[in-house]
């Protein structure tokens, strides 16, 4: 019978120290914490083999008095919080005391600190929480914090660290969502001595978005201004036209700090409803600004979980805010269909204008409108096919003497063909056109189609990519492309190179988190393969992880959409009819987002849309 005991120390602090910290961009997050509840408006990161070997996080804060350094490094031991009311309205972003004390405890870590008042700093070296001497040391106003062979005491959790490249981009995330959630801080972010991020630290949260999430990014956002009961909603939302195909650029904070919250989420998403794409999710930045005794921090030891005294004002904050930056919003065109105008009593002829063509292409179309329209007869039947005749053999006669003429006989009347069985199939269809440049006019009966033609050519690469026995026909790049994407994504296309490599992607690590590609399939051009591998990237971040068909399914619709016909681009006839074929033929009904590939308008709609009804 086993005997209850009480944990060795050591032990106890290795098992809490699992809980803080899970790999490298846990000790980042704390300690970019620390610095920022410091008052520090400077914070700078710097790793090296992903953060597993070394880490430093230096800051400008007020810094950490020689004497109070071992106590810093004690389990719960902090200067946030006193007494049991504290936890009422928790202002801070660390208030546990447990940071500190579970990095030593797992790792080699060096503090160098110095307060404004002192003239010298101090420094002091723990190794698996064992402290060492306080010694002097010149060092900035501030504090610095170096960690050093993570998990070399726990070689349980080291097998379970992912490679350096994962880890480093796990580290840069969270580097750049403490620069999301902190403006008004300077960030900068080293990686193997090169610069991957710096923000300004101005204070406005459009100059972060744009130093993290790239200039693309941020011109595709809109600025959200709104207010509840006791509550702000504040920061900016991706126009619907410019919505991804993942969460990953989903961000939300709380007074501050980051949270994962599904009622934000759903608040968000809510408000986009029937204006954005099937399968497309918008972006945000998202600031919610609350009283501290109206929201629970003390929920999870990563403290990205919280809870709300009242989740419908948060909703309902959330959800008039963003609809209202949406409804203010005046990129999107308006689709209006105007009443019937009655028919004037004397017409007047009016000039045909044809935008961005040459004057023939106009000439052309106006002497189509003046000629004379024929009337449509209906077709003759064919005559009766020759009914075969039975051989006759011919012998040669006998000499005969010649008879007398006889009287012809009278013509007989040919028999009146029989009349052909009406067919019960649907009336014929034709291509009567293309507008636009992308949509396709397919008439049939009294039936007038609209294909999308992009949408359909993609529904028919999609379903020939995912036969059974694809294989790929590759295409080395003359230029190879560079990516620069953001850590997240560059990290997940790395993780999956053995799939991009089946489907004809040839992606390599670049150095300083950037991606070189030096063949991609012969059915996507070259000058789409970086947004392919960007938009494959959020799917997979979406689907691929725990999904390897989810993965597969992910990448063929990227590859399928690349190669398809392009909206806007002119297409040549036998190309229009093919894809009419597959949509008329019910072969193709949708795209493999979900949308519809054509549209369908009755002789009767379009007579009452011009008053003939």
């Amino acid at each position: 019978m086993s005997v209850i005991q009480v944990l060795d120390p050591h032990v106890a602090n290795l098992i809490a120290a699992g809980e803080v910290v899970e790999r490298p961009a846990s000790v980042a997050k704390e300690l970019m914490e620390n610095a920022i509840d410091a008052g520090a408006t400077a914070v700078t990161v710097e790793i090296s083999h992903g953060g597993m070997t070394f880490l430093r996080v230096t800051d400008d804060g007020k810094g950490i008095p020689a004497e109070e350094l071992p106590t810093a490094f004690l389990r719960h031991a902090t200067s946030k919080l006193k007494t049991e009311s504290d936890l009422e309205a928790i202002g801070t972003l660390g208030f546990r005391g447990e940071a500190l004390a579970a990095i030593a405890a797992v790792s080699r870590i060096t503090a160098l600190s110095r307060p404004l008042e002192a003239p010298l700093g101090a420094s002091m070296s723990l190794e698996g929480g064992v402290p060492g001497a306080v010694e002097e040391a010149g060092c900035p106003l501030g504090t610095t914090i170096v960690v050093r062979d993570l998990f070399f005491n726990t070689p349980a959790r080291l097998k379970f660290m992912k490679r350096d490249a994962a880890e480093g981009a796990a580290v840069f995330a969270v580097v750049q969502r403490v620069a999301l959630s902190h403006p008004e801080v300077s960030i900068k972010f080293l990686r193997d001595g090169k610069q991957e991020l710096l923000t300004p630290g101005d204070g406005k949260l459009q100059s972060a978005i744009y130093a993290v999430l790239g200039r693309e990014l941020a011109l595709g956002f809109t600025e959200v201004k709104g207010s509840g009961e006791g509550m702000e909603v504040s920061g900016f939302v991706s126009l619907p036209a410019c919505c991804r195909a993942s969460r990953n650029y989903q961000f939300f904070f709380v007074n501050g700090r980051l949270i994962k919250s599904r009622l934000m989420m759903a608040a968000l998403e809510e408000a986009y409803a029937n204006q954005k794409m099937v399968g497309k999710f918008p972006g945000c930045v998202l600031h919610l600004q609350t009283k501290l005794s109206a929201v629970d921090v003390n929920v999870h030891p990563a403290k990205t979980e919280v809870k709300f005294g009242s989740d419908r004002q948060v909703f309902d904050t959330v959800y008039h805010g963003v609809l209202a930056a949406l409804d203010r919003d005046r990129t999107r065109p308006a689709v209006q269909l105007k009443a019937p105008v009655p028919k004037p009593q004397q017409p007047q002829p009016m000039p045909l204008r044809v935008h961005g063509g040459d004057n023939s292409l106009q000439q052309t179309a106006i002497e189509q409108l003046r000629a004379p329209v024929q009337p449509v007869r209906p077709a003759s039947p064919a005559p009766p096919a020759p009914r075969p005749r039975p051989p006759v053999n011919i012998t040669p006669p006998e000499p005969e003497p010649e008879p007398e003429p006889k009287p012809l006989p009278k013509p007989q009347p040919k028999p009146k063909p029989l009349p052909e069985p009406e067919p019960n199939c649907e009336p014929p269809w034709r291509v009567a056109g293309e507008v636009l440049n992308t949509y396709i006019i397919v008439e049939q009966g009294e039936t007038i189609f609209l294909i999308d033609k992009h949408a359909a050519h993609e529904r028919l690469n999609f379903d020939r990519l995912k036969a059974a026995g694809y294989t790929p026909m590759v295409q080395t790049l003359l230029s190879p492309a560079v990516l620069h994407p953001p850590a997240e994504e560059g990290a997940v296309l790395l993780e999956h190179r053995e799939l991009l490599d089946e489907f004809g992607f040839g992606v390599e690590e670049f150095g300083s988190g950037a991606l070189i590609v030096r063949q991609a399939p012969f059915d996507v051009d070259p000058a789409d393969v970086e947004s392919a591998l960007l938009e494959i990237a959020g799917m997979l971040l979406a689907t691929g992880r725990a999904d390897p068909a989810g993965a597969r399914d992910a990448l063929l619709h990227t590859m399928a959409c690349k190669a398809a016909i392009k909206g806007g681009w002119k297409t040549s006839p036998q190309e229009l009819e093919r894809v009419a074929q597959a949509v008329m033929s019910g072969q193709v009904k949708y795209c493999p987002h979900g949308r519809p590939v054509a549209i369908e308008l009755t002789r009767k709609e379009l007579e009452k849309q011009f008053g003939r009804a």
